[in-house]
């Protein structure tokens, strides 16, 4: 009796990678929205500060303040609730002590007890995603930050052939990819280049 050939069964190879590639872009949606965000938030560096607000408030603290300028200061500091040491205390007018910290200026007028407090408070959550973006927490995130950088990558290749035929990479993917290659070759040959 002859054996009877089973029909050989054929590998769902783009059912797979389909498969794949929509987890993949499950995993990447949280990293993709941060490095985005902090993408366009970085890009109008010369119109804003992405990762910092100025502020400007006004302390009134009741009368004169007494002492040497020193003291006043720490008077002032102990009132608004200021920590750390100022990293200078000077005198810019006879009515003007200005005390300096990192992120913010004090300047306070002795005379009538009237402080303008000036600083800068970290944008919520464009911080940190800058932070992140522009891998400042080095080794560690870098690690993150390439194996995401990966996954963008295998979800571009797999992205080329989801799709077969006339609406894949044969016909109209082709074009959009050229399109897309020839953004960047045609910014860097019109500006001049690096």
């Amino acid at each position: 009796m002859a054996e009877s050939k089973l029909p050989r069964r054929k590998i769902p190879i783009r059912a797979w990678l389909r498969a794949i590639h929509r987890d993949v872009g499950y995993l990447a949606v949280g990293l993709t929205i941060i490095y985005a965000l902090s993408g366009l938030a970085v890009n109008h560096i010369g119109q804003w500060d992405p990762s910092f607000e100025a502020y400007e408030r006004t302390h009134e603290l009741g009368g004169p303040l007494a002492g040497s300028d020193a003291e006043i200061a720490a008077s002032v500091a102990a009132r608004l609730g200021v920590e750390g040491k100022p990293r200078e205390v000077y005198r810019t007018a006879p009515d003007q002590l200005d005390v300096t910290y990192d992120a913010r200026t004090l300047h306070v007028n002795p005379i009538s007890g009237q402080v303008i407090d000036e600083g800068q408070e970290p944008r919520f959550f464009l911080r940190l995603a800058n932070w992140l973006h522009l891998n400042r927490g080095k080794k560690a995130w870098t690690y993150a930050a390439d194996t995401y950088a990966a996954a963008l990558l295998f979800l571009a290749c797999s992205g080329l052939f989801m799709i077969k035929g006339r609406k894949g990479l044969i016909g109209r993917g082709l074009v959009f990819v050229m399109i897309g290659v020839a953004v960047p070759i045609a910014y860097v040959t019109l500006s001049g280049g690096p």
